[in-house]
């Protein structure tokens, strides 16, 4: 299984919301993202779906976290 592949297979979570903004950004922008970001991303996939959800899509204050960047850039990905 490749890299991405795997990173897709991450993306796959409990919450649909979460799967497609998770698999939007991995397909759309992941392989723009410098390396650093690339494993920030992957370290976020880490955290569990109620995290992920309210930092996504409540839009939780991210800022204080190592994922602030990621999240930003995955917010601003799905944005009209």
């Amino acid at each position: 299984m490749t890299d991405k592949a795997r990173l897709a297979w991450r993306c796959r979570r409990g919450m649909l919301e979460l799967d497609l903004l998770l698999q939007g950004f991995l397909e759309q922008a992941y392989d723009r993202l410098g390396r650093e970001q690339q494993q920030c991303f992957e370290r976020l996939l880490a955290l569990p779906d109620q995290s992920l959800f309210d930092y996504l899509i409540q839009q939780q204050d991210a800022s204080e976290t190592e994922f602030a960047d990621v999240i930003t850039r995955i917010r601003a990905s799905a944005a009209p």
